[in-house]
């Protein structure tokens, strides 16, 4: 279990590193004397996004054959190189 937890804490953490959330809540700590509270409201909102992230995550298991799965995956990975390719493409 330690595994599965530190592995998904390295995704998390990677994938929000100066993503759009991480630069909203930076200029919002610089316009504010208030860093706990932006602390709180931003990890708050992070933890919802992420139970619900999981609770639908949970229920498509249960419901959506593996072989399906599979081609979720593909199809999302091909769509994320697509969206890539097109954003340096239209740079």
């Amino acid at each position: 279990m330690f595994q599965i937890v530190l592995s998904t804490f390295a995704l998390v953490f990677m994938a929000e590193l100066g993503d759009k959330t991480q630069i909203a809540v930076f200029t919002l700590a610089a316009q504010t004397h208030s860093p706990w509270s932006i602390l709180i409201g931003a990890g708050g909102a992070l933890l919802v996004s992420s139970a619900l992230a999981v609770l639908l995550g949970t229920l498509a298991a249960r419901f959506i054959p593996e072989h399906a799965v599979r081609l979720i995956h593909y199809g999302a990975g091909a769509l994320f190189i697509l969206i890539g390719a097109w954003t340096i493409w239209k740079a």
